[in-house]
């Protein structure tokens, strides 16, 4: 009988219920909607990281995010490859240049990684399977989600990248990230063509793999004893919390979202009550009429 009587108010009147049905499934909409941004910003700081090779990121003590790394001494890494559970610790460079057609035209800010190819960094399979291109001189890959204002991304284009000129030898599917506009990968020899005023002594990024059955917390604490303090040593773990904490409090998009969800769980918490207020208020007369003639509260709370 409960079940009747709930029903028989819910379709008493159709348009209404409709209506209140609607306004619920909006508010509800609006909260997962601001918090799938919300989530979006540190997947899209973490993005390039998730598809790179370590266990262990060596980075400056000056480290901000994977954009802003600084750089630290080359030295660290042979210093960190001494530790018995280290198998490889490899150097990434990394460097923002400009993109410009040889006739002229826009000079586009682009992401440039420099590293040695046969150190495998990347997962990426589009990346492994064109390493015999990236050992071609002034030859680079581009991400294929570079945007379009940067014109076509075909194999044997020539453009510039801080006024040097380069091939496109391929491209790769990953994605940019949070890091700009679009993203090239290069050698070590043709990275520094690129920036002929970076030293390869220093470095952005040393990307440690461990030896089978090493634990990444106990190689990370002896490393942190073992190097000086001009670097800092991440677990996979920890960046990804580093990385989480940075874009979601520290940054414009990270704020604007958080402070969008809040607003929407709020909006959402009183367009739900006032909707259940509204059809509780407009069923009084029954709820009394019922009381009337005798139905206990029990029944009427079922």
């Amino acid at each position: 009988m409960p079940l009747h009587i709930a029903w028989r108010i819910l379709t008493h009147q159709k348009g209404r219920t409709a209506l209140a049905l609607g306004g619920i499934f909006i508010a509800i909409l609006l909260i997962f909607v601001e918090l799938g941004f919300f989530i979006a910003v540190p997947q899209g700081g973490m993005l390039i990281y998730d598809h790179m090779r370590f266990d262990l990121l060596v980075a400056s003590n000056k480290y901000i995010f994977q954009a802003e790394s600084w750089q630290f001494p080359r030295e660290r890494l042979a210093e960190a490859g001494r530790n018995s559970g280290v198998a490889q610790a490899s150097p990434l460079y990394f460097g923002g240049a400009k993109w410009q057609d040889p006739g002229g035209g826009l000079r586009l800010d682009i992401a440039v990684f420099g590293f040695d190819p046969q150190a495998r960094p990347f997962t990426v399979a589009d990346i492994e399977n064109q390493t015999a291109v990236l050992d071609r001189p002034d030859t680079v890959l581009v991400d294929s989600q570079t945007r379009p204002l940067f014109g076509p991304l075909q194999s044997g284009r020539v453009v510039e990248l801080n006024d040097r000129r380069v091939t496109i030898g391929g491209d790769y599917v990953l994605g940019t990230g949070f890091l700009g506009l679009g993203v090239v990968l290069a050698n070590e020899a043709n990275f520094f063509r690129i920036f002929p005023n970076r030293r390869p002594e220093q470095v952005n990024y040393g990307l440690v793999t461990l030896r089978a059955g090493a634990d990444p917390d106990l190689v990370a604490r002896e490393l942190r004893s073992l190097l000086p303090n001009d670097v800092q040593v991440f677990t996979r773990p920890e960046l990804a919390a580093h990385e989480i904490s940075f874009w979601t409090t520290r940054t414009g998009t990270g704020l604007i979202f958080g402070s969008g969800l809040i607003v929407a769980f709020v909006v959402g918490i009183m367009v739900l009550y006032q909707t259940l207020a509204t059809q509780i208020t407009r069923q009084l007369p029954q709820f009394a009429t019922l009381k009337a003639i005798g139905y206990s509260n029990g029944f009427l709370n079922a």
